[in-house]
């Protein structure tokens, strides 16, 4: 028997409306009801896509200029059923609420307001979502009935579940994953901004891997590259050509030499073998310099990180 679940009703609450148009659109083309809640509910609207607006649910408009929309039972009750339940079932029943089976949400920009040279506390707190997080988390924890969505990068694999007939359970597991990831990244970035300072006494850092590597520190250890959420390293953007994947002393190797060439303004060129430099050269053409870092010591380079 099929684990999917058809989508009939999904709720709909973003700030990234990249795609939106076009993926509610394609999920009211399968028959999916969506509610929406604010400039959500008015851009579908405005695109001529079939929406119901939160308040139409609750019964309830926007509260305390806006910071209470989405928290009401009939909303959070429709997530979070346990549709195995009778006693869930009954009490969906004298709410009057129907269940969702999609929920799609992503938060205020939070990261990208407080970098923001003039940002104010006040604006940066304002940023702080408080409804999104709930119901992403809801959703994730009700992964058995509900699938969530919190990145416009998963409209397409959404559809394409559609087109099966539904959610299957390992893609449902998969976005809960994801996004429980997404709202403990956005609180430790909110945590890194009331927490200042080189040393801050509470410290969360959100790591994503971004490659698997060959191997770890030794052969017999496995080891894999991660990036702080939203972060960017030299390598995550970097080529591999040919040969084997990077192992862990290939990207240490390579940080080492990063780091040290970029201390030159002129063309340079580092060798490093086992952390330590082989070689280091200057010249008027990046060509030049790495002729000169080789030379320094030619049986030290091999098998080096330039």
């Amino acid at each position: 028997m099929s684990d999917r679940i058809a989508v009939r009703r999904a709720f709909i609450s973003v700030s990234d409306k990249t795609g939106l148009v076009p993926f509610a659109a394609a999920l009211a083309g399968f028959g999916v009801e969506i509610v929406a809640s604010g400039g959500t509910a008015r851009t579908l609207a405005d695109a001529g896509v079939p929406v119901v607006e939160v308040s139409e649910v609750t019964g309830v408009g926007d509260l305390l200029g806006g910071r209470v929309k989405t928290l009401h039972p009939k909303v959070f009750a429709g997530i979070l059923a346990d549709l195995d339940s009778l006693t869930h079932r009954a009490d969906l029943q004298r709410l009057d609420a129907a269940p969702f089976q999609l929920v799609v949400v992503n938060l205020y920009p939070f990261r990208e307001t407080i970098s923001k040279p003039d940002v104010t506390e006040a604006e940066a707190i304002e940023h702080i979502d408080i409804g999104g997080p709930s119901l992403i988390r809801a959703a994730a924890k009700n992964h058995r009935w509900v699938g969530v969505v919190t990145s416009p990068d998963r409209y397409d694999t959404i559809l394409d579940a559609l087109e099966q007939g539904g959610l299957d359970s390992d893609l449902r597991r998969d976005l809960a994953r994801e996004a429980f990831f997404h709202t403990a990244a956005y609180d430790a970035a909110i945590v890194g901004y009331l927490e200042p300072g080189v040393m801050p006494e509470r410290l969360v850092v959100p790591l994503r891997r971004k490659l698997q590597l060959r191997y770890g520190e030794n052969p017999h250890q496995p080891g894999g590259a991660y990036l702080e959420a939203g972060g960017e390293a030299w390598w995550s953007s970097a080529r591999h050509l040919q040969g084997p994947e990077l192992s862990y002393n290939n990207l240490v190797d390579g940080e080492a030499a990063w780091r040290l060439a970029w201390e030159f303004d002129e063309p340079a060129a580092v060798v490093v073998k086992h952390a330590n430099p082989a070689g280091v050269a200057a010249g008027d053409s990046a060509v030049e310099a790495f002729e000169a870092a080789w030379a320094c010591d030619p049986l030290s380079a091999f098998g080096s990180v330039v």
